[in-house]
């Protein structure tokens, strides 16, 4: 497993169809850092929703790079560093620093983006000590309230250390099959058991607290994140215990009575796993950072399962890379691609990469009272403050 220690390469994203060929003499281009979701369980930057052609065609120099998940990424362990998945990715954009002007790149105009754990990986190397001077702007997708007490870290570490019956060791831990520790890691109904771990050191809090003001920031959300999930884990909406989850994450079931009349109790109960788990953090960070910031929300549905899904999570990654292809797309959005959707990425993209390029999307900033937001539907709008009801509701956590 090589446990301990970051790795030292990045790996570039080599798409199977043929890229846009190396302008000769090119120099200077806006480069952005691609950092894949998963959960933090799996991963791969050679997935196909991350070919990285449309981007690159649109003026920037594309990287992707793999960074070890699950256990081997961010398994706590008492003799090998903490959050290694994170280091992994800190020693890449170290490496971008001084290679990406071979592949006509600038290194002083870097922005990294990712989604879901992604998003947080965004999230805490933009608050991180270690991450400055590597990057000059951030787009986080998503970003998932993932970040752990070191306790319960150690504490699921045990856990699986017990069930694998081997000591909690880097050495007993590289001597255990990947597939062992997948058998036992999860406990059931919970979506992965793994996030950055607030150590006080290289995460030494939650990020939305600590974003470096030199960094600009751009981060966003799905209107629907959590109906993604309760499909894919057959949860049965017709049974949900909305009084419990509202409980579970400490939010007044009464407040979102009043601000969501009419919603039925598995309509709370999406929309408050929606904001605890992406929704809330990613606006968090947007109206936390003290240097310039962006929001954005996804709200144009997807088309499969009769609309069910509405703007759903993951919904974002095929707008951004204008990839149609794939297990995820095909998930998302069936055989047949509404042309509307391929407008909108082209729109999406052109955003982004602009904000990659120059510091602008296209869309005002971030106003702590205003909330302007840029609404990513069919046509696309800005809107201040979308969510402003589930925002003051969790007001008091921040």
């Amino acid at each position: 497993m090589g446990l301990p220690g970051p790795v030292r390469t990045a790996t570039f994203h080599r798409p199977e169809r043929p890229a846009c060929p190396r302008r000769p003499g090119a120099a200077g281009l806006p480069v952005m850092v691609w950092l894949y979701g998963g959960a933090f369980i799996f991963g791969s930057a050679s997935q196909p929703e991350f070919d990285g052609t449309n981007l690159a065609l649109s003026g920037v120099v594309l990287v992707t790079l793999n960074y070890r998940t699950g256990f081997e990424g961010l398994g706590w362990l008492p003799d090998a560093p903490h959050n290694r998945a994170l280091l992994d990715q800190l020693a890449a954009l170290r490496w971008v620093q001084e290679n990406i002007a071979g592949f006509g790149g600038a290194p002083d105009n870097v922005t990294i983006f990712g989604q879901s754990a992604g998003g947080s990986a965004v999230a805490a190397l933009t608050a991180a000590e270690s991450g400055r001077g590597l990057f000059r702007r951030a787009i986080g997708q998503s970003v998932a309230a993932a970040f752990l007490p070191e306790e319960r870290a150690r504490d699921t570490a045990e856990r699986i250390a017990a069930a694998l019956g081997v000591p909690l060791t880097s050495e007993a831990f590289a001597g255990v099959a990947p597939e062992e520790i997948h058998a036992v890691q999860s406990r059931e109904g919970e979506v992965t058991p793994y996030g950055p771990v607030v150590d006080g050191d290289l995460v030494r809090n939650q990020p939305w607290r600590d974003l470096r003001a030199e960094v600009d920031l751009m981060t966003g959300y799905t209107s629907d994140e959590y109906r993604f999930f309760a499909m894919a884990m057959g949860e049965d909406l017709s049974a949900v215990d909305v009084s419990g989850v509202a409980a579970m994450h400490a939010v007044p079931l009464d407040a979102y009575r009043a601000a969501y009349p009419g919603a039925s109790d598995a309509d709370l109960y999406l929309l408050i796993q929606s904001d605890a788990f992406f929704r809330i953090p990613s606006m968090w960070c947007a109206q936390e950072h003290s240097g310039r910031s962006w929001c954005y929300q996804v709200a144009c549905p997807t088309p499969v399962f009769g609309g069910a899904l509405g703007a759903c999570h993951l919904l974002d990654v095929p707008l951004t890379f204008g990839n149609f292809h794939g297990p995820m797309a095909g998930l998302l959005f069936g055989d047949a691609i509404p042309p509307e959707a391929v407008g909108l990425a082209e729109e999406v993209r052109r955003s982004l990469t602009a904000f990659a390029a120059t510091g602008d999307p296209g869309w005002p900033q971030y106003r702590k009272g205003e909330a302007l937001t840029r609404i990513w539907d069919v046509p696309v709008s800005v809107v201040a403050d979308p969510e402003s009801a589930s925002r003051e509701i969790w007001a008091d956590k921040v």
